[in-house]
């Protein structure tokens, strides 16, 4: 985990007339520590912090362009809350919130104080992941989408060497929402929720486990989610118990198939054609080719927060692993409202 004393203000490796300078807040959430190596890398970007969750006060004197927070996921609306009366743009670490309430609370910050909340996903930067899109939306290759099958999770923060600070909240089923569930099952929800083009589903049903009780006594490892739309379905694995790590996404439609694995490729085939082809993706346009060019153009106004990273997509998000969480704790299916 990194050290609250590793960084106060990172340099930037070239001058640069107006860096956009980006305070981190918070520094639980482990994926602050690749968000750090690759700003050091950028001219035009200067890091202030990082502020550790105890001192986010001190955000209102510092002269920063935008905030990305890194807190554990039940500080997210008080972090929202604290950027927005700011006037500061926001970026999160995935997912939303821990409740629906949350998730609500946090979308009217964002509507009243017309500052713009956006939630990072490392899937979201997978050329892989716009090129599957592009086949089904703007090729129109597959016809209807009938089912969708997420699958994510590596085999657990523990094995995997995560920090004491992350591992802490992780394993925290108030600051984290539940275990795998929450951790890998959001990845699921956000890309489904995408490629239904932000329709509320109408029943969700969960069933999680506990394959390592001695590791992870008061969490689930392992989630399993039913996610049902009109004419459609959905299952997200999220798993810390996987051999290897993973993050794939398949779609199958009424005239073709295709299979996001990796950041980088894609496999794909269409009705009456034998053999699978395999694609390699072009570049994303630059200023959606990763979280702090995407965060930059928004706050400059060049994009408004859509897609995967909206407020929009993570409400109902946030809606469909709430329901899953209820639906294993009852063991009954849950309905979404419309």
């Amino acid at each position: 985990m990194l050290s609250r004393r590793a960084f106060w203000a990172i340099p930037s490796l070239a001058l640069a007339r107006s860096p956009f300078r980006i305070a981190i807040l918070g520094t639980e959430h482990g994926h602050v520590t690749g968000f750090l190596n690759a700003a050091r890398k950028r001219p035009d970007v200067e890091i202030l912090g990082p502020l550790p969750w105890e001192d986010r006060a001190r955000l209102s004197t510092l002269k920063a362009d935008a905030v990305a927070c890194f807190a554990s996921t039940d500080r997210h609306l008080e972090a929202v809350r604290l950027a927005t009366s700011l006037k500061l743009p926001v970026m999160m670490e995935k997912p939303l919130a821990v409740s629906n309430e949350h998730a609500r609370q946090i979308a009217a910050l964002s509507r009243s104080s017309g500052v713009p909340v956006v939630v990072n996903f490392e899937t979201t930067w997978y050329r892989s992941h716009a090129a599957l899109w592009n086949f089904f939306k703007q090729e129109q290759a597959g016809g209807r989408i009938r089912k969708m099958v997420a699958m994510d999770g590596h085999a657990g923060p523990k094995e995997i060497g995560v920090g004491p600070e992350f591992l802490s909240w992780l394993t925290d089923p108030v600051r984290n929402g539940a275990g795998a569930l929450f951790d890998f099952g959001c990845y699921g929800a956000n890309l489904m929720t995408w490629m239904m083009d932000n329709q509320r589903p109408m029943r969700v049903t969960a069933s999680t486990r506990q394959h390592k009780p001695e590791i992870y006594s008061r969490v689930d490892d392992e989630a399993t989610i039913l996610v049902e739309y009109p004419g459609a379905q959905g299952i997200i694995q999220g798993s810390w118990n996987w051999p290897f790590s993973r993050k794939d996404f398949e779609v199958y439609g009424e005239k073709a198939y295709a299979h996001a694995y990796g950041g980088n490729s894609l496999r794909r085939r269409r009705a009456g054609e034998k053999a699978e082809e395999v694609v390699t993706p072009g570049d994303l346009p630059a200023d959606e080719a990763d979280s702090i060019s995407y965060l930059i153009a928004v706050a400059q106004g060049r994009l408004k927060p859509g897609g995967l990273s909206s407020l929009e997509n993570n409400v109902i998000a946030t809606e469909i692993l709430v329901a899953a969480r209820e639906s294993a704790r009852s063991g009954r299916t849950v309905s979404l409202k419309a």
